[in-house]
């Protein structure tokens, strides 16, 4: 069992005929001195200035020792450097680099840290939809989720002409009594079931659901907010939505064709559709048997349901032969024959799709998306939230700072290992506050250009 008690030194073995020790008296160091890139992706973006924005602060203004932009960007640096609980920041609150990104050398009050500790965090992660006696601080969730849109906007110079949007649901799951806590028979657990938009790289939508649902339900009114925005901005562009069978729905289908948004999807196959395609599988049968590879054919067809949709519609498959056995798919469409080939679509279109699993899992192993620990579902939501922005932070420094370096499409896990946790001393003058970190950092022309490229973006 830990003892709570940390020694005044730690002795190692001997080397060369001297002693080896240590301890925690080090004064103004740093493990962290890397975060310099992301104040600075920060400030290049407007994240965290723009984010405040969006919450309602009722507190007196005498009595303010930490502004919300501060708490904000304490937090979600704090995620993004791999520091997921809010316990940490009561020893994070005396960092004297997340103090300069801060802008918060010193408190107002001499009993005070710099930084929030974790019962100031907690109240805000806490608050609700209106400032209350208990608490002052209420963020407005319509203006986060326009917040996450408008980002995307801003990092294009010009309207793209075509763009991809990206639908998935994953599992969030659950170790307590949450407000909200269902289990989920394909997930085998307690969970959440959050719904996801991206854009490539970008992260426009991050929904927090109970899981005792459908896998696309509410996601046509997303989509819908999130399409609005962007064509306010983009009239003209053309838009793509993808996603799986679980969002091949008849209520998104027809909402995408009443307002000229394509889509494909996954199509759940059935006794029907793989006798449509019966004839197919024998074709890619025999010649799998007599190559002794797998074997695909593709088959064009126009396709409807019994019941549950309204319309016919471009139905793609893919009859497969391989292992020894058959393997069909089928995904459906609003695009036409003659724009796009059948094969085309289903490899390079649909098949595509899978990249945005690869965002999640960021957003959940590396960023904790899936940290929604609180009671309630509003709090839990505001965590999902912060861990959304902590992963929009570190796509800003990858997209604007990393781009020309061989971490431009790096993980942000491997970011944080490389470029962010770099140990430093820090000293401070009446002059200048200097971060010298440590001369064997093996990335430093990696730290430099990223440094250099966020200089340029802001000017």
């Amino acid at each position: 069992m830990l003892t709570e008690c940390i020694p005044d030194q730690f002795e190692f073995p001997r080397m060369a005929s001297r002693a080896v020790v240590a301890d925690f008296r080090g004064g103004r160091i740093t493990s962290d001195a890397g975060a310099l890139l992301l104040g600075q992706t920060d400030r290049a973006l407007k994240l965290t200035r723009r984010l405040a924005n969006c919450f309602a602060d009722a507190r007196s203004p005498a009595r303010v020792e930490h502004e919300v932009e501060t708490l904000l960007i304490q937090r979600i640096t704090g995620i993004a450097l791999g520091y997921e609980d809010l316990c940490d920041h009561d020893t994070l609150r005396h960092d004297p680099v997340l103090s300069v990104l801060a802008g918060k050398l010193e408190a107002k009050r001499k009993t005070c840290a710099p930084l929030a500790g974790k019962s100031t965090l907690n109240r805000v992660e806490h608050g609700g939809g209106e400032p209350t006696r208990y608490h002052k601080i209420a963020a407005d969730p319509t203006a986060i989720e326009a917040l996450f849109v408008d980002l995307f906007l801003d990092a294009h110079r010009r309207a793209p002409s075509r763009i991809v949007l990206d639908l998935d649901a994953t599992d969030d799951p659950l170790h307590g009594q949450q407000e909200g806590r269902f289990f989920h028979g394909y997930y085998d657990c307690y969970c959440y079931l959050p719904l996801y938009i991206f854009c490539g790289h970008h992260l426009l939508a991050a929904k927090l659901r109970r899981s005792n649902i459908d896998a696309s339900a509410g996601a046509k009114d997303e989509i819908a907010r999130v399409v609005g925005q962007i064509r306010a901005r983009w009239p003209k562009v053309r838009i793509l939505l993808r996603a799986d069978s679980g969002f091949c729905r008849e209520e998104i289908m027809a909402w995408s064709e009443a307002n000229k948004v394509d889509f494909v999807f996954g199509l759940a196959r059935n006794a029907r559709l793989e006798k449509e395609i019966a004839a197919d599988l024998d074709k890619a049968r025999t010649l799998a048997e007599r190559t002794g590879k797998p074997a695909r054919r593709f088959r064009d067809f126009r396709w409807s349901t019994h019941r549950s949709w309204s319309r016919e519609r471009r139905v793609i498959a893919k009859a497969e032969w391989t292992s020894g056995k058959a393997n069909p798919r089928f995904i459906v469409t609003s695009l036409k024959k003659a724009n796009v080939k059948a094969r085309w679509l289903y490899e390079r279109v649909y098949c595509a799709r899978g990249e945005m699993e690869n965002r999640i899992k960021e957003c959940q192993l590396d960023l904790f998306a899936d940290r929604t620990s609180a009671a309630t579902m509003r709090a839990n939501q505001l965590r999902l939230w912060l861990a959304s922005f902590a992963y929009v932070l570190m796509h800003g420094l990858r997209r604007i700072g990393l781009d020309e370096t061989r971490f431009a499409r790096a993980t942000c896990g491997t970011i944080r290992t490389a470029l962010l946790k770099i140990g430093a001393l820090v000293t401070v003058s009446v002059r200048r506050v200097r971060i010298a970190m440590a001369s064997a950092c093996p990335w430093r022309m990696e730290f430099a250009a990223a440094q250099q490229a966020l200089q340029r973006s802001m000017h």
